[in-house]
């Protein structure tokens, strides 16, 4: 999948650029140049002065400005009793640099994929995850590799898109790698000293498959160096899902049978944890924002289950309210389930459908939201009810496009810093705490 490149902050700054030994080694530095921010002043911006570095190759944040930023939320507060993160938590661009490291850098696996994306040898995609470029592919022996998709001679970009290849040969220099990450050829080199094709790879990335997914880790796990695919699948699933895997498996979202349709992407100006929020809201906004889909639930059953890291909100479907459409027509099925897997992964699975939605930050003010969508097999070839159901779906997701880029906009008023929670959405309270959890200094 081909994610876009953030934009650039509003005050560029050679402290915020990050190498890809950097990322889990983010240096603090307390500056006696920073005072306490007023409730307003947390809102804004961080000038770069405030930031202070002691290597190139560190990205280094002012931990008191930042720690300030952080602790506005505090997650020892009942959801009944407490507040929303900061509205700076959605508007800050060092904020949004800092949270790209220990968010998504520093954490533990992460969806990118689908398995049928690499299901024949010498298949591969690529994506982004914040400034992290991937490929994953499988070689020619069957194995599945992942790798920084970045060449090791002057860092161009080394593939791009998805397809099939033999090799991966660099567009700028013709280096030339393997498909399990060798250097076999470095186009005139010769008379280059100390040089060596073994040392010149690229750079390994760990990898997974659960079920239809495929999965990435960009930290470095010490104890399973040389270990870059986890062939352990209940390690994986313990790992990424926790205890709710058992309810995620009776719920279907493991099913390696379903058929892969089609893949939309939507580009939304609010930040992407606005999307993520409003897809936790225990179905609060629906009545309201979706009509069409209210009359296919049954919101009187809707409940929220919370894991370690993830988070399912169910519902009773057409079949246990409304019944099907006068035409026979029912997309939605008798229970649908939304799982919410920290920090930005979302699964959908109702009737013959599975949809997911992987949310990927494009700056403080913008992130990309992709949508792969997986039927049931006995209907793949049902193009009127795949048509239909995929016109109700869009007309869902262009609804709430409208709600998150509102909200975004009302981030940015000064009227507004912080909100309260209804008791219906835990799901984003325990999201929130989550978030602190990575966060906190």
């Amino acid at each position: 999948m081909t994610m876009i490149t953030p934009p650039s902050p509003e005050f560029p700054s050679s402290t915020l650029k990050s190498t890809t030994t950097g990322y889990l080694k983010t240096r603090i530095e307390f500056s006696v140049l920073v005072s306490q921010f007023g409730r307003r002043g947390r809102r804004r911006c961080l000038h770069p002065t405030l930031l202070r570095t002691r290597a190139p190759s560190s990205r280094v944040f002012a931990a008191s400005s930042i720690s300030n930023l952080v602790d506005d939320f505090d997650p020892e507060i009942p959801v009944e009793r407490a507040s929303t993160p900061p509205s700076s938590w959605y508007t800050d661009h060092q904020f949004h640099r800092y949270e790209l490291d220990r968010v998504f850098y520093g954490g533990g696996w992460q969806a990118v994929g689908y398995s049928d994306q690499i299901k024949d040898n010498r298949h591969f995609f690529t994506g982004r995850l914040g400034e992290v470029e991937f490929v994953v592919c499988r070689d020619d022996d069957g194995k599945i590799n992942a790798f920084h998709n970045v060449c090791s001679h002057h860092a161009s970009i080394l593939a791009s898109g998805c397809g099939k290849k033999s090799c991966f040969v660099c567009p700028y220099h013709g280096w030339t790698y393997s498909l399990n990450g060798s250097l076999v050829k470095a186009t005139r080199m010769t008379g280059t000293e100390n040089f060596s094709l073994n040392e010149m790879g690229l750079k390994p990335l760990r990898v997974a498959v659960w079920g239809p997914f495929v999965l990435l880790k960009v930290a470095q796990d010490e104890s399973k160096k040389g270990e870059d695919v986890e062939s352990d699948g209940s390690v994986v699933a313990s790992e990424w899902l926790g205890s709710s895997v058992g309810r995620l498996s009776e719920g279907g979202v493991d099913d390696s049978t379903l058929s892969f349709v089609c893949r939309r992407e939507y580009t939304i100006d609010c930040n992407w944890k606005v999307f993520c929020d409003n897809y936790l809201d225990g179905g609060y906004h629906v009545p309201y924002a979706h009509k069409g889909l209210m009359s296919g639930l049954d919101l009187d059953t809707y409940s929220t289950t919370l894991f370690e890291r993830v988070s399912i909100q169910e519902c009773g479907g057409g079949g246990s309210k409304a019944g099907e459409e006068e035409d026979g027509f029912d997309r939605l099925g008798s229970r649908a389930l939304y799982a919410f897997v920290y920090p930005n992964f979302m699964i959908n699975r109702y009737g013959p459908w599975m949809d997911t939605n992987l949310v990927i930050p494009l700056g403080p003010r913008k992130c990309k939201v992709v949508f792969d969508y997986f039927l049931d097999p006995s209907l793949k070839d049902d193009e009127a009810f795949i048509k239909r159901s995929l016109e109700e779906s869009e007309r869902v997701q262009m609804e709430d496009v409208v709600l998150c880029e509102s909200v975004q906009r009302g981030l940015e008023s000064p009227a507004y810093d912080k909100g309260r929670y209804a008791l219906v959405e835990k799901a984003m309270h325990h999201f929130h705490c989550l978030l602190h959890q990575n966060l906190k200094l």
